[in-house]
Order: C-alpha cells, then sequence, then structure tokens
C-alpha cells in the first residue's frame, strides 16, 4: 500500500487552560459511583465485555457509513460496536460526563471541546497499543491536536479540506474566465462575472440551527492564514492576537469585499442579508443547477453536488469537466505556498476494557481509514490512506493535498478558540455581521467571548 507523505506544517496545540471554561457547570472532579470515573491516571486495560458503545455527532447515511466501514472487522474480532449519532453531540457530552453516562468511545469533531472533556477527569489516556497504531500512522501535528498538556488523549479519524471554491466549468468556458491565481484576482474574478451576467457571482448560506454562521468564520480563516501567515494565524488561534488587531479587521474587510456587497451576493436567494436565511449546504445545489456561479466551502459540499440535479434536470457530477468542479481558494501572492485550513475528529475513550482498546486501536489504522473512505463521501490524513481510494477526482486531490509536505494546513480556528468564542461569539459575530452591524462592533463582540 502506498504510505503518504509526511512533513505537513501546523498549529501548536493551545493549552487546556485557555478551554477550562468550556464545560462550565460541569463537575470537576470524578464519581466515585461512575465505572468509568478512573480517567485521567495511567491508561490500563480492564476485563472486555464483548461489546464497544461509541457515541458521536455523525448522523444519517454518514452514520450508516460509519457503521459499515467497520462492519467486517467488528465480525472477525468478535467485538459488537454500538454506535449513536446525536446532532446536539457538542452540547450533550458535556451532560453525559457531569451525569457519569459516558459511552465506551466519543467521536469529538472539535479539538478545544475534547480538551475540555478531558479536564472533567473521565477521559482515558491511550493504552500503549493504541499509542503505537497513532504512531506509525499520523503525523506528530496530527497527533498533537489530540492531546492536552502533552498527554495523548485522542486518535484522529477522519478530515476536510476547508476554503474550496466551487464553480461550473461549462459556465467558465462560456464566460471566458478561467481559475485565478491570487486572492485578489479571485475578487476580481466575481466583479468580471457579475459584469458579463448582470446577476451577482457568488452565493452563501450560514444557516444552520443553532450553529448558523459557521461558514463565515472558514472563510475569514482562509483570509487570516493567506493575507497574515501562519504566526499570525497561531496567534490568533491561541488568544494571543484580538480580534480587534489589524489583521483579523483586515480579514474582515477583504471577505466583506465579497459578502457584503449586493452586487456580489446572494446568487439565486437575494440580498446580504439572505446569506443568514439560506442553509448551507443548498450551495452544492445551486452551483450544480447553475444559478450559484461561485461559493466557498468545504471539501464535503460535494456530497450536496451529487444529490442534485443539474440544469437539464440530470444527476449533478463533480469532475474537471463535470457540471461542478472546485479549486482552493488562493493565496495572496501567486508565488507563495499553499495554505488550507482543514478539520476532522478525534476518538476518545472513557472506558479502559480490552475490548473499548482495541476499537479505538482500528480505528487508528491504516485499515479502517482506507475502509471508510473507500465506501465514499470522506478523507483522512491518516499516512496509510491510498489515494486511489478516494471515491472522486475532487476527493482525491484533497488527500493529495493533505499528504503534500509543501502544504501549510492550520486546522479550524473556531474549533481550536475556547468554546464561549469558537462556537458562540465568533459564529454569532459573523450573522450580526450579515445583519449589517458594524465590523469593528463585531469584532470588540467576539473578543468579548474571552470574558465569559
Amino acid at each position: 500500500m502506498k504510505k503518504a507523505k509526511r512533513g505537513l506544517k501546523f498549529a501548536p496545540v493551545i493549552s487546556v487552560a485557555a478551554i477550562s471554561m468550556l464545560l462550565a457547570g460541569c463537575s470537576g472532579g470524578a464519581d466515585p459511583n461512575d465505572p468509568n470515573a478512573s480517567g485521567g491516571g495511567e491508561a490500563q486495560v480492564g476485563k472486555a465485555d464483548g461489546v464497544v458503545d461509541i457515541y458521536g455527532p455523525v448522523t444519517g447515511i454518514e452514520a450508516e457509513l460509519l457503521e459499515k466501514s467497520w462492519a467486517k472487522w467488528s465480525e472477525d474480532n468478535d467485538i459488537k460496536i454500538r454506535y449513536t449519532g446525536d446532532k446536539n453531540f457538542e452540547s450533550q457530552i458535556g451532560i453525559k460526563v457531569q451525569g457519569g453516562d459516558t459511552p465506551d468511545l466519543a467521536v469529538f469533531p472539535q479539538p478545544g471541546l475534547l480538551q475540555a472533556t478531558v479536564a472533567q477527569g473521565k477521559v482515558q489516556k491511550l493504552p500503549e497499543a493504541v499509542q503505537a497504531q497513532l504512531q506509525q500512522n499520523w503525523s506528530e501535528d496530527w497527533q498533537n491536536y489530540g492531546k492536552v498538556d502533552g498527554v495523548q488523549y485522542g486518535v484522529p479519524l477522519m478530515a476536510s479540506v476547508k476554503g474550496y471554491i466551487w464553480y461550473s466549468p461549462k459556465q467558465f468556458e462560456q464566460w471566458g474566465v478561467s481559475v485565478p491565481k491570487t486572492w485578489d484576482e479571485m475578487i476580481d474574478l466575481g466583479t468580471e462575472i457579475s459584469k458579463k451576467t448582470s446577476e451577482p457571482a457568488w452565493c452563501a448560506g450560514f444557516a444552520s440551527g443553532e450553529a448558523s454562521g459557521w461558514p463565515g468564520t472558514d472563510w475569514i480563516e482562509d483570509a487570516v492564514l493567506r493575507q497574515s501567515g501562519t504566526e499570525a494565524y497561531d496567534k490568533w488561534v491561541s488568544g494571543e492576537l484580538e480580534f480587534t488587531s489589524p489583521e483579523i479587521t483586515s480579514a474582515f474587510d477583504s471577505v466583506g469585499k465579497i459578502l457584503l456587497d449586493p452586487q456580489q451576493v446572494n446568487a439565486g436567494y437575494g440580498g446580504v442579508k439572505s446569506i443568514n436565511a439560506t442553509a448551507f449546504g443548498d450551495m452544492g445545489t445551486a452551483v450544480a443547477k447553475g444559478t450559484c456561479p461561485l461559493t466557498h466551502q468545504a471539501s464535503f459540499l460535494e456530497g450536496y453536488v451529487l444529490d442534485s440535479k443539474n440544469a437539464d434536470g440530470k444527476k449533478a457530477t463533480v469532475a474537471p469537466d463535470g457540471d461542478v468542479w472546485a479549486f482552493v481558494a488562493p493565496p495572496a501572492k501567486a508565488d507563495d505556498p499553499v495554505s488550507v485550513v482543514g478539520g476532522g475528529e478525534f476518538v476518545a475513550a472513557f472506558s479502559n476494557d480490552e475490548d473499548t482498546a482495541k476499537v479505538q486501536e482500528y480505528l487508528a489504522s491504516a485499515d479502517w481509514a482506507n475502509s471508510r473512505v473507500g465506501l465514499g463521501g470522506v478523507i483522512s490524513a491518516n499516512s496509510g490512506l491510498d489515494p486511489k481510494n478516494a471515491s472522486s477526482d475532487l476527493l482525491r486531490s484533497a488527500v493529495e493535498l493533505l499528504q503534500d509536505p509543501n502544504t501549510t494546513f492550520r486546522f479550524d480556528g473556531s474549533d481550536l478558540m475556547p468554546k464561549s468564542v469558537g462556537s458562540d461569539s465568533f459564529w454569532k459575530g459573523l450573522v450580526d455581521w450579515i445583519d449589517g452591524k458594524p465590523t469593528k462592533e463585531v469584532l470588540e463582540n467576539i473578543q468579548s467571548g474571552y470574558d465569559s
């Protein structure tokens, strides 16, 4: 099997002290009546019971694919794996920890939430066999995202590459435009398309229930990384660089040239404020039908595109010569290295029995990564993943991007920030910004999340 390249450049891991308020209100000590209360001590392996319960945020068809990915292994190893998906995982995991109702394994969608949960003293350190599998298949940087104060608790699982710009190759050919090489050229591209069509060039959707606003944070993270560089991005994520700083203000101003310009958005939906009322997944359908020339979203938007129909009513395709294709948001300067922001999940244990350890070890392996990626729709940064197993040209290119040692990668900033900021004031701030609140006030409000 082809071994992936290592050497991606990542941001340093933030200290658990920075997110200590994430689970405010939860018990700070171990419950002596909780069978899982030994978390935080030396990793031990207890008696197996033949069943491992996994709890996570993945639901619907994606949950079904998860269950399918480990089905054969489960049968071969005589370990029953029971998965429970919950769209409200982020809020419910804290309640489960507080009440002693923890699963054997949990899939955390944000490193910050994992770190805060570890602070409650019930998450298990990795057993030696799991640690060995982790070190074999994951770069040191990816390992670091699952650490708290230098101790390994989480195993990386799936990944996503954010910051893709989705478009119609046929429309580009029709309009005589090409993929931009710089951020400014990307803005000019939107202006050129708008002149040719007399319609907005971009569409965007921030609606996502209680998580509304998060697509906007991806925009800002892309701009900060490309325009101010890795040092500024790292300081911003760790809290050293405030939202009110010139670097972050500049990123908002740059993104605002698209998202706050009624001449540029919201293609097919209305004006600027319609962004907050439009579901983020709808963008896939809009690009497939040809009503939206450009949209910014992660690699997972491909799934929404493939579930859509093109302008002729046929099943939409994603390919360089298909109905939809995508390019990574370009750098500030044409000769700058490729920089991308991405995300991923981490599996942590609340139980220390032998079966739980075996399942966690398997999920850290190249075998599991190739099994799940081969089923379609997702990617992984596991170094043992063969890009050929990716289910599409787009996802294959995303895997290769992650495996390229020349790629500068940074984890999603809002996922690393304290919950009171990353998934609260930052998300809400983007919604307010789109609704017309001045940038200066928005940035001050987001920064105040650190005081919550």
